[in-house]
């Protein structure tokens, strides 16, 4: 049994990472709120923006969309992977590496490149794959000017034909508990799919209806990116937050089983001496 000075230097060390666990997650919770706020506001414009342009779209020519729905004989693909620039929020981060790496394995053969947002996956992405491009800072100051501007460096190196395609990986925010793996195309885009009829009124469009399309496609792409960052953002404190109360809870467990040692070898260590202060005074009796 350990020794009663190293039993309570042990509960001291404890108690410390006890309080800053406990610190981490009351800031998580905190900041998860206006996260959490944040893409709930954002996901209803999203979608409607996206149904728009599907209404559009599903009455133009298939090559509507030019530069943007171009389907290439795919040989070059990148892939975004969207973590967050510390860690200590659980699996968080590990699940988007593994995902990017199986999106890897799947397009075997191909140049497959990874475009890291989140300094996360660049460390650990950097090492196994080929990171193009890392846009950290975007978490500094999350903006839609900020992401905009990344949502334009993408699609220059599709239009560019630099690569064939591209995908988004990230974690999707469900609730604090809970975050899945999306796995989205980002480019080209792809077909409409609906089981909806197409409502054919008659209306005049200024100007036309293949120009508002063209007009809508790069906002509705800097739109995705942004939300996908927002998704990951919230998901990343709502995991930490997780992370960090059962961290807590583990620490607190943990050092009620030392106090218990402790006063277990406390309790040994004065029936020693008292046995030894008896056997003493016995002796001299003697």
């Amino acid at each position: 049994m350990a020794n009663l000075k190293e039993i309570r230097n042990r509960i001291t060390s404890v108690s410390s990472t006890m309080q800053i666990t406990s610190a981490m997650k009351m800031v998580s919770a905190a900041k998860l709120k206006k996260a959490q706020d944040a893409i709930t506001a954002m996901r209803p414009y999203a979608e409607k923006l996206t149904e728009l342009l599907q209404n559009l779209s599903a009455t133009l020519d298939g090559d509507a969309g030019g530069v943007y729905t171009a389907q290439r004989e795919i040989k070059k693909v990148l892939v975004v992977a969207i973590t967050s620039n510390r860690g200590l929020c659980g699996a968080f981060n590990t699940n988007v590496i593994k995902e990017v790496k199986n999106r890897s394995a799947f397009y075997a053969g191909k140049q497959v490149d990874v475009f890291a947002i989140g300094k996360k996956g660049n460390d650990v992405l950097g090492k196994t794959c080929t990171v193009t491009d890392n846009q950290s800072a975007v978490f500094d100051a999350l903006t839609f000017e900020n992401v905009a501007h990344i949502a334009e460096i993408l699609t220059e190196k599709f239009t560019s034909g630099a690569y064939d395609k591209i995908e988004l990986v990230y974690n999707q925010f469900k609730n604090a508990a809970t975050q899945i793996i999306q796995v989205e195309q980002f480019l080209p885009l792809a077909p409409i799919v609906s089981d909806k009829p197409v409502s054919g009124g008659d209306y005049i469009f200024e100007p036309s209806k293949v120009e508002i399309v063209l007009t809508l496609i790069p906002k509705s792409l800097k739109t995705q990116l942004y939300k996908g960052i927002r998704d990951s953002f919230a998901s990343e404190h709502g995991a930490r937050m997780t992370a960090m109360h059962k961290a807590t809870d583990n620490a607190t467990e943990l050092r009620n089983q030392l106090k218990l040692t402790y006063n277990k070898a406390r309790q040994a260590a004065i029936t020693n001496e008292i046995l030894e202060i008896v056997g003493g005074a016995e002796a001299l009796k003697g």
